[in-house]
């Protein structure tokens, strides 16, 4: 199974400029996925990290991976009373920069589902090369528990 843009915005909650999953190549829902992100120079956080040597920052490249976490998790698509939120990063490392014309192929698979955690590990790509790795846990939240609602 893939996904195109159109339906990943079925089944995730961000949109531009913080979407940063556009094509899911490969997903197993409840398991693993594949996705890719187009690092382009026109995305906002360019402009002041860095001007003179623009890099990807690293929480942005946790977040990608979270994204197409909660795809995974969510494979059907989002419930409106609930939030995905990430409650732990573990050992994340970042092993080379990323910068604008790089295309990351993001892979995640969950590694535990107990109480209403998961917890995945996740492995970012330019090609063949490993740019970072790291795990995540996660949980989905009630929205009034959060907003008050």
């Amino acid at each position: 199974m893939s996904m195109n843009i159109m339906e990943i915005n079925k089944r995730i909650k961000q949109r531009p400029p913080f979407q940063m999953i556009e094509r899911v190549t490969e997903i197993v829902p409840g398991e693993s996925a594949v996705g890719i992100k187009n690092v382009s120079i026109n995305e906002p956080w360019f402009t002041g990290h860095f001007p003179d040597a623009p890099i990807m920052p690293g929480v942005l490249l946790i977040e990608s991976a979270a994204q197409l976490c909660s795809l995974v998790t969510e494979s059907e698509g989002t419930d409106e009373n609930t939030v995905r939120v990430l409650l732990k990063v573990d050992q994340f490392k970042f092993v080379k920069p990323v910068i604008p014309g790089d295309t990351l192929t993001i892979t995640v698979k969950k590694t535990r589902e107990a109480g209403g955690l998961f917890s995945f590990d996740a492995v970012i790509r330019v090609g063949d090369e490993i740019r970072a790795k790291g795990a995540m846990t996660f949980t989905a939240v009630p929205k009034a528990s959060i907003f008050g609602e």
